[in-house]
């Protein structure tokens, strides 16, 4: 499974972004799929995720409200809206694939581990 992200830049305080991922290789539509940033100096983390056919998601406390995850099978892709940004938003996004469905969720969504492919990353930038 080859993995690319899509859609970062600079944007203002407040402004908002959509992510794209887009897998290929082959189907990601029985994995979940999830999102982690790398801020400059600082550890990865977890950003969203989101199982299969949707049926769970999950976003880290510093998120929630303000980035909706979303999936299209059919198009093999996972997208991360991303509103009200904020200056510690900035980091590089990574979307990577879940080795299992991530939807009888057995509370390691958020941890790298449960990932075994990974993007390369896109930049996203907030300014004050």
């Amino acid at each position: 499974v080859q993995l690319q992200a899509s859609g970062g830049g600079l944007v203002q305080t407040g402004g908002s972004l959509r992510l794209s991922c887009a897998a290929s290789g082959r189907t990601v539509s029985s994995r979940g799929m999830g999102w982690f940033r790398q801020a400059p100096g600082k550890e990865r983390e977890f950003v969203s995720a989101i199982s299969v056919n949707s049926g769970r998601i999950y976003y880290a406390g510093s998120v929630k409200g303000r980035f909706t995850i979303s999936r299209d099978s059919a198009k093999n892709t996972v997208d991360l809206q991303m509103n009200s940004l904020k200056p510690e938003d900035t980091a590089v996004y990574h979307c990577a694939a879940a080795r299992g469905s991530l939807y009888y969720s057995t509370g390691n969504y958020y941890k790298a581990d449960e990932y075994d492919y990974w993007g390369q990353g896109t930049l996203v930038t907030v300014s004050s």
